[in-house]
């Protein structure tokens, strides 16, 4: 048996990215060749690893049993790897980052050029879930999360917090007008979102509290989806600052409800494992990103 990393990782590829046709784009081969190297690996361990169909494709139990191996495997080869360049005292190789949509788009995406420039030889992998991922799961270096955190079994270094602001478009407060308090806002449109339920809590002072639970009558699992609801005139939305900033300093959404803000900091945090071997990877991404995010 002559097992080699080019396959393990075609394997893990495959499983990541849920087909052939997927892996293939992620890896830069063509399906066709996945599929034969996938087969050639399964000759080599004489196993089959996955089941695969026209309409799906799952693990096999020999190959639910080789995930966490190839895992082990394809990791300890990065660290070697890792180590020969730290020798060399030059950041490099692959560094996978994952943040919501709204934070990857207005908080990453602005910096990513001059980060490049200073960083050449890094190869970025940047990818935008809005639920909270698993970094080993989907092989993610770097995640960058909004809100309280609440594992303790990773490294967690503080970004700057962000102010929430509840926002609407001139056109709707022209037609539906402005609200004050939050009773007032039985009789709006507000924008919610469908999980967690901790982001409908919006920082807003009443009888009850200094943060009050909103009901939407729209809920979307993307902020983005939210601003462009709100800037549309669908109805009044509740988002961090560096999403609606822009739009604000353009008169594009006015805040609204400012009387009631409980001045509340929303929490950002970059999270990776204690035991990382990337660490002047991502040293060299969060001490540049840390002054600009």
């Amino acid at each position: 048996m002559s097992l080699n990393s080019e396959a393990l990782r075609l394997f893990l590829g495959v499983v990541d990215a849920g087909s052939m046709s997927a892996a293939a784009e992620m890896l830069g081969q063509t399906a066709s060749g996945v599929s034969r190297g996938l087969s050639r690996l399964e000759d080599e361990l004489g196993v089959i690893l996955l089941n695969r169909t026209t309409r799906r494709m799952e693990l096999t139990e020999e190959g639910a049993h080789f995930l966490p191996k190839a895992r082990q495997i394809v990791a300890a080869l990065e660290e070697a790897e890792e180590c020969m360049r730290m020798v060399h005292q030059r950041p490099a190789g692959r560094l996978r980052v994952d943040a919501s949509v709204p934070v990857m788009l207005h908080c990453v995406v602005p910096h990513v050029g001059e980060f490049r420039q200073q960083y050449p030889e890094i190869t970025l992998e940047l990818t935008s879930n809005d639920r909270i991922v698993d970094l080993m799961e989907h092989r993610t270096d770097i995640a960058i999360r909004m809100g309280p955190l609440t594992d303790s079994t990773l490294h967690a270094r503080p970004l700057r917090p962000a102010p929430r602001w509840m926002m609407a478009s001139p056109e709707y407060i022209a037609r539906r007008g402005a609200p004050e308090t939050v009773e007032d806002l039985v009789d709006h449109e507000v924008l919610g979102f469908t999980h967690p339920e901790s982001l409908n809590v919006w920082p807003l002072k009443h009888a009850g509290g200094s943060s009050y639970l909103a009901t939407p009558t729209l809920a979307t699992s993307s902020g983005e989806t939210q601003r462009l609801l709100a800037l549309r005139g669908v109805g009044i939305a509740c988002l961090s600052d560096f999403v609606v900033r822009e739009d604000i300093a353009a008169g594009r959404l006015v805040k609204v409800m400012e009387g009631v803000y409980s001045d509340y900091l929303q929490p950002m945090h970059a999270v990776y494992h204690r035991n990382t071997q990337l660490s002047r990877r991502i040293a060299c991404f969060l001490d540049f990103f840390a002054g600009r995010v």
